[in-house]
């Protein structure tokens, strides 16, 4: 069956694609989890639909093609990370407002451009829901630099990340600089989920960074444990999910999030199994 998934090279383009969103979302998704960013990816999920559909503004009216919607997409998200940080400490007392603030003005935004665009159209639904057609070989390249940018900078910043997440304040008092590595860290945000639109789609895209964690969390004993849990349960819902969706004709977002749902709702009757044996050995 893969081996028939694999046989043209936009399916391979595909499927390379989702090795590395599977391995990079639920990577970066286990320190979103950890400092209790969930929704930062919602937010900015959305800033990057208002950038692809400037990019299709700007195809349909002026037919400037040197740059596809993807980049442009991604342009937009990380400007919308870096005015969520911006926003953060404006409202130092209320810095759950950033997100919802910037999530507005990205839907704003996608409406008024998806309207001087002439509407839905088909590439605008795959950028909604995925779709096992839409990337081509210079996505591929780019979601590959993104790939490596973002592993490289968790594994040189690992130690101030994983500080930050559990103990800022002892963080802090240890010299790191937080607000940098903070910045960094939701620049890396917003090129995950842009990278991650491709194949997900915008609605869906926070399922895949957040999903794979929960089920981690589960069954993990330690950090680490968490990540590489996530990872693996990435890689089975992206890969499950690209060929179930092909074979299906349907978009690849969808089955992805239900794999990974159906993944969650394992490791928490697994886990709930396991308490109840023991539970009944400790009694014998």
């Amino acid at each position: 069956m893969l081996s028939h998934f694999l046989q043209y090279e936009f399916l391979q383009n595909t499927f390379y694609t989702g090795l590395l969103i599977g391995l990079i979302g639920p990577l970066l998704g286990s320190f979103i989890v950890v400092r209790r960013l969930s929704l930062i990816a919602d937010g900015l999920s959305h800033v990057t639909l208002a950038g692809i559909a400037f990019g299709l503004f700007v195809e349909k009216r002026f037919g400037l093609l040197f740059l596809t919607p993807f980049y442009y997409g991604t342009a937009f998200s990380v400007v919308g990370a870096i005015l969520i940080e911006r926003l953060r400490n404006v409202y130092q007392a209320f810095q759950e407002l950033a997100i919802p603030i910037i999530l507005s003005a990205g839907v704003g935004l996608s409406v008024i451009f998806i309207s001087l665009a002439d509407g839905f159209n088909n590439d605008l639904y795959n950028y909604l829901f995925g779709s096992v057609s839409a990337v081509s070989r210079n996505d591929f390249y780019g979601i590959l630099i993104i790939a490596f940018i973002v592993v490289s900078v968790l594994i040189i910043f690992y130690k101030e990340l994983f500080m930050l997440s559990f103990d800022e304040e002892h963080a802090k008092v240890s010299g790191i600089h937080s607000e940098r590595i903070h910045f960094l860290f939701i620049v890396l945000t917003a090129l995950v989920i842009s990278a991650s639109i491709r194949i997900v789609g915008v609605l869906l895209v926070s399922a895949l960074m957040t999903l794979p964690v929960a089920a981690s969390i589960r069954i993990a004993r330690g950090f680490k444990q968490t990540i590489i849990y996530s990872i693996i349960f990435g890689e089975i819902s992206v890969i499950g999910g690209l060929i179930s969706g092909y074979y299906l004709e349907i978009p690849p977002g969808g089955t992805i999030v239900m794999i990974s749902i159906l993944i969650l709702l394992l490791t928490m009757s697994g886990k709930k199994l396991w308490l109840n044996m023991k539970r009944k050995k400790a009694i014998l």
